[in-house]
């Protein structure tokens, strides 16, 4: 997840819960995380389900990007 002025915390917390099926600790975490750093690795794991998260994300107009884990790529 990438930052964005558009979005409102409360509202990334909602999706997070929601879209990934976090913990209201969870959701409010990575969404800190994601205010403060600019970004959080909300889920790793095989490609295809990655890619199902970011375009759920990206329906609920959140900046979701799909990275290669640069510790598999080594």
């Amino acid at each position: 997840m990438l930052n964005d002025p558009v979005n409102l915390m409360s509202y990334v917390v909602m999706v997070f819960k929601k879209v990934l099926g976090f913990d209201e600790t969870k959701a409010r975490r990575h969404m800190l995380e994601v205010h403060e750093q600019g970004r959080s690795v909300v889920w790793t794991g095989v490609r295809e389900t990655a890619e199902a998260h970011v375009f759920s994300l990206q329906q609920w107009h959140l900046t979701a990007v799909l990275e290669p884990d640069e510790k598999q790529a080594r």
